[in-house]
């Protein structure tokens, strides 16, 4: 083949190409679903009748290969209770500009309390939005409970919360193991 036909075989891939159909994906108007057990967004789960799920145990953020969870714990008292243990994750944040997403916060909290969503949109141009702070992160409230900080359900022990034994009107119920 004579050198000045090369530009033209390499042009002819551009013109069959050309008139082929195009794939395009209409992102921000249609979200395509996630898998179900996409790891996304973290939560910070509630009990039922809306006391915190965690506290402040810190294991995630020792289990976090990236460090970017920052979780510091404080004591409940009777007049301020957050959960129904001894303590509460009383600052609890997370670094999305470090995180890798990899779930192993998740496996290592003993009470189930940081989750993670199907919420992907991440992005944002101010670096400081990225840091999630325990207000973003919580759970929204069921509907009819009181915000924390309240007693526990009366008659209960921080036993019954983590078995499922406490209604969301904060009454202790019998678990049907049938």
């Amino acid at each position: 083949m004579p050198d000045f036909l090369k530009p033209m075989s390499g042009l002819g891939v551009t013109f069959s190409s050309m008139f082929s159909p195009t794939i395009t994906e209409q992102y921000p108007e249609q979200k395509t679903p996630t898998a179900p057990r996409y790891h996304g967004r973290h939560q910070l789960n509630r009990h039922p009748d809306g006391l915190e799920k965690c506290i402040g145990c810190e294991l995630c953020a020792w289990a976090c290969p990236a460090d970017a969870i920052y979780v510091e714990g404080a004591d409940n008292t009777d007049e301020e209770r957050y959960s129904p243990g001894e303590r509460y994750g009383r600052v609890y944040q997370i670094n999305y500009l470090r995180c890798i997403g990899c779930g192993l916060c998740i496996e290592a909290c003993p009470t189930r309390a940081l989750t993670m969503t199907n919420d992907y949109e991440l992005a944002d141009d101010n670096r400081a939005d990225l840091i999630y702070e325990k207000d973003r992160l919580l759970a929204p409230l069921p509907p009819g409970t009181p915000p924390p900080p309240h007693d526990m359900a009366p008659g209960s022990t921080e036993e019954n919360y983590y078995r499922g034994e406490v209604s969301k009107e904060g009454r202790l119920v019998g678990r049907s193991d049938s």
